[in-house]
């Protein structure tokens, strides 16, 4: 949806977006790049903005890129930072891509569709800070409002752009005249009709109170903190810097600063994984993270609580413990 919202805003009339460039990073989520090439974006102008050693897209290096664009006869019109990367969870400077997006002139999207309800904690609002300036934010509430799957939003701050890419009509639509406030929603997205999905979303915060789920949300921060912390004194395992929200990464530590040795800890890793998996106990995943394989934690369940993390540690660190040496 904010791929067509985006390309209507910034292509002429009649205008094809040939020119036009994406910047983000390594770290977006594949629909990023999948939304680019559908609004017909070839995916030779989808750049990947370089990051810093913190995994946060470079801002000095997105704006140097976009300016290269724009020197090449380009036309770079799309910024996408993440709050909240799959991969580690780390939250983009979002601030300092605004600005930027404002002083290039490009549309500035975020993808917070992991990370963008843990604003609702004291925690996330400050790691978070700079969503509020984005031009249009992805949030998935069956993620971290843990709803049923398919509950999704795009929201955008200019309807009247999001009307522009999706205003459409037909002579057999012409009874239909305006129906109050409530805004049509086939004219401000691509289905035409579709089932009510608010709904999902606004009856458990209706039951619960939004109280109950920010206390949720402190709880998965406070176990993705302990999972951190936890296996420290465990020498095998190679600890990620400290988790932005409720993801954490590690990995089997290499003996040595050489190649060799870190391509004997990425398969000593894959091993680690195979092994803590088998006690269908609980499930692990891994990412790829500077060419390095390494293991993910994910909280995000609502089911998760202290008792199956309290478990998980034992089962990683006494596999860890029994890995060979990298």
């Amino acid at each position: 949806m904010f791929s067509a919202t985006v390309a209507a805003r910034h292509a002429r009339p009649g205008e094809a977006l040939d020119g036009g460039t994406v910047h983000t990073t390594a770290f977006a989520y594949h629909s990023v790049a999948k939304a680019a090439r559908l609004a017909g974006i070839r995916a030779a102008h989808i750049r990947t903005v370089p990051h810093a050693v913190d995994l946060r897209m470079d801002p000095q290096a997105a704006a140097a890129m976009i300016r290269a664009d724009r020197d090449a006869g380009q036309r770079p019109f799309l910024l996408v930072a993440t709050a909240g990367t799959n991969d580690t969870g780390t939250v983009d400077p979002l601030s300092r891509l605004a600005d930027l997006a404002r002083r290039e002139d490009v549309w500035f999207h975020i993808d917070a569709a992991y990370g963008g309800f843990f604003r609702l904690t004291a925690r996330g609002e400050e790691r978070l800070a700079g969503i509020e300036e984005a031009d249009s934010v992805t949030l998935d509430p069956h993620k971290t409002l843990f709803m049923p799957f398919g509950t999704g939003a795009l929201v955008v701050r200019d309807l009247a752009a999001q009307h522009a890419a999706h205003h459409g009509t037909g002579s057999y639509l012409q009874d239909m005249g305006a129906t109050g406030s409530v805004p049509d929603s086939g004219h401000l997205g691509p289905e035409l009709a579709h089932e009510i999905r608010g709904l999902r979303a606004w009856l458990p915060l209706h039951l619960h109170g939004v109280d109950a789920f920010r206390a949720a949300l402190d709880e998965k921060l406070d176990l993705a903190e302990h999972i951190h912390d936890t296996p420290a004194d465990v020498a095998e395992l190679e600890i990620s810097q400290r988790p932005d929200l409720s993801t954490v990464i590690f990995r089997v530590r290499p003996t040595d600063g050489s190649r060799a040795a870190a391509e004997r800890a990425d398969e000593a890793s894959r091993r680690l994984l195979e092994r803590i998996n088998a006690h269908r106990r609980i499930v692990l995943s891994s990412t790829v993270v500077d060419s390095r394989y390494a293991l993910r934690v994910c909280v995000v369940s609502h089911r998760i609580h202290q008792d199956r993390v309290t478990e998980a540690l034992k089962i990683i660190t006494a596999e860890a413990r029994n890995i060979p040496a990298a």
